[in-house]
């Protein structure tokens, strides 16, 4: 399932901010799991001189704008291939005895259990065919405005903890390619009601949960809460699956993304290429004789995203 993040179709830069809430599921930790590579000064049983490690951080750093470079240029080759791209429309379905479909103070709120439960079956099912699902009104307008604002001062705190030593940037960000003017900002559990107040929008009054237990079960995990900010001028990414596909395994990971703020062309809106999370999709993305092919030829979906909305 391939896509480009924060990337507009129209200019290579973001001429407006954005901010999106990010959720990640796993059926269990071991799937997901991360594995961080320590830096080349503090790896084990490795002893450098000051002078070597600051070598090493300007050769890291020259290797990183290189890479950045290439990543910069092969996003403005593929805005040339991507030239027919609609806009990704939320997905609809009926359900006996629970009302209107849709998100918060909808179907999941008004309507029974049961109801609720093959909601989350019905959509589940247009998620596993498509690859991408919308869905509207997964956050309240409100709740959206007020986790908006929490989260760009978290930002702005979290700046000032890392420039003073308080805490380590991988404490409070996670990794992201073309990171000029862009940013993924972790956000703590348990601390604000404004976040608890998002978590039960999305995940219990809103299909999003139902959907995730219909695919995973249970013991579905949330793998990761985060904020995905892109701010002006803001680079293209390139189109990428954020997971490989494994043979027999089925889907290990499943992401949210809900726009806190109206998601204009502008903003640059994350890319889909439906029906590319297949083996014989991921197999001719990795060649790069079909690479290019497949970019091209694949219709693709905008996230232009209403407030509150969100894409998985």
């Amino acid at each position: 399932f391939f896509h480009h993040k924060k990337s507009t179709m129209m200019a290579i830069f973001h001429s407006r901010a954005a901010a999106f809430l990010l959720l990640l599921w796993s059926s269990a930790p071991s799937t997901t799991s991360f594995l961080l590579a320590p830096p080349l000064s503090t790896a084990p049983n490795f002893k450098a001189s000051t002078a070597l490690s600051a070598g090493s951080t300007d050769v890291s750093d020259l290797l990183y704008q290189e890479q950045e470079k290439i990543i910069i240029q092969r996003g403005e080759l593929e805005e040339t291939f991507v030239t027919d791209a609609k806009p990704l429309e939320a997905s609809k379905i009926k359900i006996r005895g629970a009302g209107k479909a849709g998100g918060f103070g909808k179907a999941s709120s008004n309507g029974t259990k049961a109801s609720s439960k093959l909601e989350g079956k019905s959509y589940a099912k247009i998620l596993k065919k498509e690859g991408v699902l919308r869905l509207d009104n997964v956050l309240s307008p409100t709740t959206a405005d007020a986790l908006r604002t929490y989260l760009y001062n978290l930002r702005t705190q979290s700046e000032q903890d890392v420039a003073d030593g308080k805490v380590q940037p991988i404490e409070r960000y996670a990794h992201v390619l073309l990171k000029h003017n862009r940013c993924d900002l972790t956000i703590p559990l348990g601390t604000e009601e404004i976040v608890t107040k998002a978590l039960n929008e999305s995940l219990r009054k809103s299909p999003v949960g139902g959907i995730m237990e219909s695919i995973f079960g249970d013991g579905a995990i949330l793998h990761e809460f985060s904020c995905l900010m892109s701010d002006v001028g803001s680079q293209r990414q390139v189109i990428h699956p954020d997971t490989p596909h494994v043979d027999g395994k089925g889907p290990v990971l499943y992401t949210c993304f809900i726009a806190l703020q109206d998601v204009t062309m502008d903003m640059g809106p994350t890319t889909w290429l439906p029906r590319t999370h297949t083996r014989e999709a991921h197999a001719a993305f990795k060649d790069p004789f079909t690479k290019d092919e497949i970019v091209s030829n694949t219709p693709a979906k905008l996230g232009l995203l209403p407030k509150g909305s969100c894409g998985i």
